[in-house]
């Protein structure tokens, strides 16, 4: 039977603590002993972890052993914020997918009322994001970053004072892909695989509802953005990055094998 695993809240070299929210579902909806054994990530490692000692807020582990665990994808999601039920469901399948970063943007089609109230959904997603990182056993937590506006997330996405660095996502030269919706740009697939650049990180934009504007699309392109397809279908937001990670996944496990 497969572990439940748990993302630590405090840990050090040799134990990890839950606390709030996460220590009471484990112990009062799970009913947790002192000596049952779960998975518990600490510090972007897993480990095969005993309860030490358990109360109804907080939950205390003796780290056993570390586990093999796959790496989170090199990916900083860039996802221009639209209708709020259909973003969370975008967020929580990009964190099982594995992306290391997502990134809110406040783009000019969106709706005016999101926009505003963008700012108090930021802890919403991070809650998201946490209990889909455990429920994909994912041995890290994903940042999901606050809603910033297009140009600023392109203006810091530029090489810092060392060109080998990005001040977003702290990546070494990532490839950075806009998902256009014009079938004639190459395929997403093509890109990775043709790209050197590919596997030190990946900056991925999509969306928004009704596509990027031209004048979007000009600040993608000068700042030095790859524009990629999905195909001849004009897909849904939400969809796009399902489809996206998708292929990431598939080119990440190709190079590597």
């Amino acid at each position: 039977m497969t572990r439940r695993r748990w993302i630590a809240d405090t840990w050090d070299e040799a134990s990890a603590a839950l606390h709030g929210d996460q220590a009471q579902h484990l112990s009062r909806v799970l009913r947790a002993q002192p000596g049952m054994e779960f998975d518990v990530v600490a510090g972007g490692r897993a480990w095969l972890a005993r309860i030490a000692s358990i109360d109804r807020d907080s939950v205390r582990f003796t780290l056993l052993e570390e586990l093999k665990t796959a790496p989170a994808l090199p990916v900083t999601l860039l996802l221009s914020i639209f209708k709020f039920d259909r973003m969370e469901w975008a967020i929580e399948k990009a964190v099982e997918l594995g992306s290391s970063r997502i990134v809110p943007v406040l783009a000019e089609r969106t709706e005016k009322h999101l926009a505003q109230a963008a700012g108090k959904r930021v802890e919403r997603w991070r809650r998201l994001g946490l209990e889909a990182a455990k429920q994909s056993r994912r041995n890290d937590l994903p940042e999901i970053a606050e809603p910033t506006r297009l140009a600023t997330v392109l203006a810091a996405s530029e090489p810092a004072d060392d060109p080998k660095r990005s001040a977003v996502g702290d990546v070494t030269r990532p490839l950075r892909i806009l998902l256009s919706e014009t079938e004639e740009d190459q395929p997403l697939l093509r890109i990775l695989e043709t790209s050197a650049d590919a596997m030190d990180g990946i900056m991925l934009a999509v969306g928004p509802e009704g596509g990027w504007t031209a004048s979007e699309i000009a600040l993608f392109t000068g700042a030095g953005w790859h524009s990629a397809s999905l195909g001849p279908r004009i897909l849904r937001v939400e969809t796009a990055v399902i489809a996206s990670l998708a292929v990431v996944n598939a080119a990440t496990l190709k190079a590597a094998s």
